[in-house]
């Protein structure tokens, strides 16, 4: 130790003082300004990617949420729809069945009123054949005056046999 402090020199000491403090003052400068620049800057772009991505997240759920809720309304409508076209197929049924059974009654209907009308001719017709067989009998019968029972029962016979029937 005593030897260094034999080597010091003043002059030497301020000169190698004076050039660290030059050294400094260029390393401030030109180096740790740029440093600490491109250090910031890349803290500044750190922190941008960090709330782009969070505001991308953020998107993302916002996105989300609106097509969850664009797909909720869209099976509410499917199901509206398919709600609606099966009302619309249980009335077209059902306004087929009571068109059918209208329908049904009304051929019923007039089956009824035709067989009636049949059935009235038919029996106008057998009135009228049963009055004429009346008359010819009853003219036959006048014509011919029978004392016995055999004898009516005889001509009776005859008349039918005579008469067609259809």
């Amino acid at each position: 130790m005593e030897t260094l402090l034999n080597d010091f020199s003043v002059g030497l000491f301020f000169m190698q003082a004076f050039i660290l403090l030059i050294l400094i003052v260029l390393m401030r400068k030109f180096a740790w300004k740029p440093i600490l620049d491109a250090l910031h800057d890349r803290e500044e772009g750190i922190q941008n990617a960090l709330d782009a991505a969070e505001k991308a997240r953020l998107e993302m759920q916002n996105l989300t949420a609106s097509n969850e809720k664009l797909l909720q309304e869209a099976r509410i409508e499917r199901d509206g729809l398919l709600k609606e076209a099966r009302e619309m197929k249980d009335n077209m049924i059902s306004a087929a069945k009571e068109e059918a059974e209208v329908q049904a009654n009304a051929m019923i209907v007039k089956a009824q009123i035709a067989i009636e009308g049949e059935k009235n001719a038919a029996m106008a017709e057998l009135k009228s054949h049963v009055a004429t067989l009346s008359l010819e009998i009853a003219e036959k019968v006048l014509g011919q005056e029978l004392s016995s029972k055999d004898e009516q029962l005889a001509l009776v016979d005859s008349m039918l046999a005579e008469a067609k029937l259809n």
